[in-house]
């Protein structure tokens, strides 16, 4: 298990759109948001929403990564 944990550690998974990107580990934890471009305060609605969305895509690799690596590990007992 602390192998594929540091492997999880280890692994950096990226989502992007045109506003911003997401660095995102396998374990889930946000390394990087990066705004890709210059905003004016009327686009803060849209970044929010471009936020939510990519880190959502991110989150959402990292746990298809992870399920990835457990499932190498074949049927966990009393696991279903």
């Amino acid at each position: 298990m602390d192998a594929i944990k540091k492997e999880l550690d280890a692994l950096v998974l990226e989502s992007e759109d045109n506003l911003v990107k997401v660095a995102i580990t396998g374990s889930q934890e946000i390394k990087a948001v990066t705004i890709k471009v210059e905003l004016s305060a009327t686009d803060k609605a849209k970044l929010e929403a471009s936020l939510t969305e990519t880190v959502g895509r991110a989150v959402r690799e990292s746990q298809k990564a992870a399920a990835h690596k457990m499932s190498a590990l074949g049927g966990l007992p009393g696991l279903s």
